[in-house]
């Protein structure tokens, strides 16, 4: 009798309670860049990379490096880089490719913190593409874009010269992205804008990023991605 009246006492509470609803969107504030203002910009790919690159060890090579008088950009999967200084979420024990040196410095000499700093990967130079031949250097700023959200990040570290798709777990935080450096990340739909030219100074100072992210992004938005 006891295991009934439970059973119906659940039943009942399971009618009175209100249907679930669905999760609710992440629209950008008002004056903010929408996600899928900046997807509609970069929708067609113009090639500048002479080859494609893969996502991880042993997939096919299917992703170009696409551009835009203002931008290059791609769309890839997001692996999660734990490197850089070592903390309670990135370190050796944590993740078994842990390095304790990212390829662009803090202005005070000391590598990137991963934790903290949003920041994205882009593949060493190669003949496939050199990332220097397009405005694209340390600390530039990156639209990364993740279904409907957009967040800033920067240029803070380089990874296998056939591999892209890579951000820090900050950024992958950012995104609500799993961040667990093994085994987290997502497989695909993320776009990473990075703008020509651009530089943030000091390289990590997010709240920089961001606002010179938003600026950029509603210039190319609103003038097409057209040089100044």
């Amino acid at each position: 009798m006891r295991f009934l009246s439970l059973m119906l006492a659940a039943a009942s509470a399971a009618l009175l309670a209100p249907a679930a609803l669905p999760i609710a969107a992440d629209p950008a504030p008002p004056g903010e860049v929408r996600a899928a203002d900046l997807l509609a910009r970069v929708a067609e790919c113009d090639q500048i990379s002479r080859g494609r690159y893969r996502t991880d060890v042993g997939t096919p090579a299917t992703v170009p490096v696409c551009g835009t008088p203002a931008t290059v950009h791609w769309e890839a999967d997001m692996d999660i880089d734990c490197d850089g200084r070592p903390g309670a979420r990135c370190n050796s024990r944590t993740d078994p490719y842990f390095s304790a040196t990212t390829a662009f410095p803090q202005s005070d000499g000391r590598y990137l913190d991963a934790e903290r700093l949003p920041y994205v990967v882009v593949p060493v130079p190669s003949p496939t593409w050199d990332y220097r031949a397009h405005g694209v250097r340390g600390g530039s700023v990156v639209a990364v874009v993740y279904r409907d959200r957009v967040r800033y990040a920067v240029v803070g570290d380089t990874g296998p010269r056939d591999i892209i798709g890579e951000a820090s777990y900050a950024t992958a935080r950012a995104l609500g992205i799993r961040a667990d450096p093994w085994g987290g990340g997502t497989d695909s739909g993320v776009t990473y804008i990075v703008f020509k030219g651009s530089r943030v100074s000091p390289i990590e100072d997010p709240a920089l990023a961001v606002k010179e992210g938003e600026r950029l992004a509603r210039e190319f938005v609103e003038d097409g991605g057209q040089d100044d």
